[in-house]
C-alpha cells in the first residue's frame, strides 16, 4: 500500500520546470561612415619605469631592475639604465594564491631607488598614487557615463590611480620628496598585496608616479612575502632585506607569454611590459592640415575620428602605432609599451563652423571594433557585449553656449564596439570657433584602441538664428 501511495503521489507531482535557456544574442554589426585621421603630435621623451611582467606574481624576486648588473648574482635581471630629471614609475601586479597548497601569505611590493653618485640626490614626488583592488577599488559595475567632478567614481585600482593623476594629486601616503645619500638605497614604496581575507585569494595593486630627480638614480621593483616577527605576526620586509634580494635574487615568476617579434607573420602575442619606455605624455592640437589652429567640423550627419592608444595590427588603417618605444627590456617581455598604460593624452580641438548656419557638434570617446585596414567606416556592436574594454575618467574643458568656462570630469565604461555618448555638445554659430580640451590618463585594465570623434548633427530649429528681412540699406542693387 505504501508503495502504491508513493507511486500515486509521484504521478500527481507536476514535473519540475526546465531551466529557462536564454538565447545567445549575436550583436548586430553597425557600420558607421567615419573618416579616421592620424593623431597629430607624438609622445614626449620622458622615460617611464614600466613594471607589468609578470602580471601575476607567485615567486619572490626582481620584477624590474634598472640597476647596473656588475656584482649582482644574476646580472641578466638588471637593465643598467639611470633616470635623471623628470621620469615616471608605473607598476601593476597581482598576487594570486588560489591554487597554492601553502598557507596564505601577504605579498609585498617595493620600489627601491639608488643614488650612484658621490653627492646626495633629491627626488621630488610630483603626483603619485597606489591602490589595491580590494578594498581600495573593487571592480564594481558602473553605468556607461557618470559625472565624476568629485573624483569618487572608479572601478578597479588602475581606474582609481589614473583618476588621481589626471587631477594632479599626490596620495597622502607618499612623501613630497626623498633625499638619497651618496651610493645608497632608499625605499620609495613598501606596500602589501593582501589576500588572506579574500575568496578567492586574489588581489592586485596599481601604482603610478610622476617624479623629478636632481641627479641620476637607479630603480627596482621587487616582490617578497611578508616576514614574521618573534610573535609570529607578519611584518613588512626591511630596506636591508630588500637590498639583499636586489643583490642576490633573480627574476620573479611565473613568466608571462613570450611576445611575437615585430613584423612576424601569424598570430600576434603582445606580451607584458617590463623595462624602460620612452614617452609619458601625448600633447597635440588637432587642426586642419591646410589651416593650422582651426579644425573645421564635419558636414551634418557625418563624423571624423582620431585614434587613441593604437597598437600593432590595431591602427584603423592610419599606420600610426602609438605604443611607447622600449629602450630597455627583458628578452621575454613586450617589444613596445602596448596600451600606453599611465600615459596622458592632452588634446586641444579648435572647432570651427565654416557654414552660414548654426551647427550642433559633439565630441565623444568611442571603442570601435579593432581593425587595421584602411577604413571608410568604423564598426560598432549593437548591443555591445558585457566585457569592459575601457574604464576611466576623461576631463573636458570648454566654453558653453553662454560663453562660460566649464570643466567636466566624466567617468566612462565602454564595451568592445560601443559608440559612446558625447563628452560635450555645443551649438557653434556661423563662422565661429570654440576650443575644446580633452585630457585622459590611459588606464590600466583598458583594452586599446579607442577613438576621439567629432560629429555634426542636425540642429533643432530653436538654435537657428531668426531670418531677418533686409532693411532699406540692405536692399539688393538693381
Amino acid at each position: 500500500m505504501l508503495s502504491l501511495l508513493s507511486a500515486a503521489l509521484i504521478a500527481q507531482t507536476p514535473p519540475a520546470p526546465k531551466p529557462e535557456i536564454k538565447p545567445v544574442i549575436k550583436p548586430e554589426v553597425v557600420v558607421q561612415p567615419q573618416e579616421v585621421r592620424p593623431l597629430p603630435g607624438q609622445l614626449d621623451s620622458v622615460l617611464v619605469f614600466n613594471s607589468n611582467s609578470p602580471e601575476v606574481v607567485q615567486t619572490e624576486g626582481i620584477l624590474l631592475s634598472t640597476f647596473p648588473p656588475a656584482g649582482k648574482a644574476h646580472p641578466q635581471a638588471h637593465l643598467d639604465q639611470a633616470f635623471q630629471g623628470q621620469f615616471d614609475i608605473f607598476a601593476h601586479h597581482i598576487s594570486n594564491q588560489a591554487k597554492s597548497s601553502a598557507p596564505l601569505r601577504t605579498l609585498y611590493m617595493a620600489i627601491v631607488l639608488n643614488n650612484p653618485s658621490a653627492t646626495p640626490v633629491t627626488v621630488n614626488v610630483l603626483q603619485a598614487a597606489s591602490y589595491l583592488s580590494q578594498p581600495d577599488a573593487p571592480f564594481i559595475s558602473l553605468p556607461p557615463v557618470t559625472e565624476n567632478n568629485l573624483g569618487q567614481v572608479y572601478a578597479g585600482p588602475g581606474d582609481r590611480v589614473t583618476n588621481d593623476i589626471l587631477r594632479g594629486q599626490r596620495q597622502s601616503t607618499w612623501p613630497a620628496s626623498v633625499v638619497i645619500p651618496p651610493q645608497s638605497n632608499v625605499l620609495l614604496l613598501n606596500v602589501p598585496i593582501p589576500v588572506k581575507t579574500l575568496t578567492p585569494p586574489i588581489n592586485g595593486r596599481s601604482t603610478l608616479a610622476h617624479l623629478r630627480s636632481s641627479g641620476p638614480v637607479y630603480i627596482a621593483s621587487l616582490a617578497m612575502y611578508a616576514k614574521t616577527d618573534e610573535g609570529g605576526q607578519e611584518r613588512a620586509p626591511s630596506l636591508e632585506e630588500w637590498s639583499n634580494l636586489l643583490q642576490t635574487g633573480t627574476l620573479s615568476g611565473p613568466r608571462d607569454k613570450t611576445p611575437t617579434p615585430p613584423d612576424a607573420p601569424g598570430p600576434l602575442v603582445y606580451g607584458r611590459v617590463a623595462g624602460v619606455a620612452r614617452g609619458s605624455r601625448w600633447q597635440a592640437q588637432l587642426s586642419d592640415r591646410t589651416t593650422p589652429g582651426r579644425l573645421a567640423i564635419p558636414k551634418v550627419g557625418t563624423a571624423f575620428s582620431y585614434p587613441i592608444s593604437t597598437v600593432a595590427r590595431g591602427a584603423f588603417g592610419t599606420g600610426q602605432v602609438q605604443s611607447a618605444t622600449m629602450i630597455k627590456r627583458y628578452p621575454d617581455t613586450a617589444y613596445a609599451a602596448h596600451g600606453n598604460y599611465g600615459i596622458q593624452y592632452s588634446l586641444t580641438l579648435p572647432l570651427y563652423n565654416p557654414t552660414e548656419q548654426v551647427q550642433s557638434v559633439a565630441v565623444l570617446l568611442q571603442t570601435p571594433v579593432k581593425a587595421d585596414d584602411k577604413p571608410t567606416a568604423l564598426k560598432f556592436n549593437n548591443p555591445p557585449p558585457s566585457r569592459v574594454f575601457f574604464r576611466g575618467t576623461v576631463r573636458v574643458r570648454y566654453s558653453d553656449d553662454q560663453g562660460n568656462p566649464q570643466t567636466r570630469y566624466v567617468h566612462l565604461v565602454q564595451a568592445p564596439g560601443q559608440q559612446g555618448e558625447p563628452l560635450v555638445s555645443l551649438a557653434l554659430r556661423p563662422r565661429t570657433s570654440r576650443l575644446v580640451q580633452v585630457d585622459l590618463v590611459y588606464p590600466p585594465d583598458a583594452t586599446p584602441p579607442q577613438v576621439l570623434t567629432v560629429r555634426t548633427q542636425a540642429v533643432p530649429p530653436i538654435l537657428q538664428p531668426p531670418t531677418v528681412p533686409p532693411g532699406p540699406s540692405q536692399a539688393p542693387q538693381q
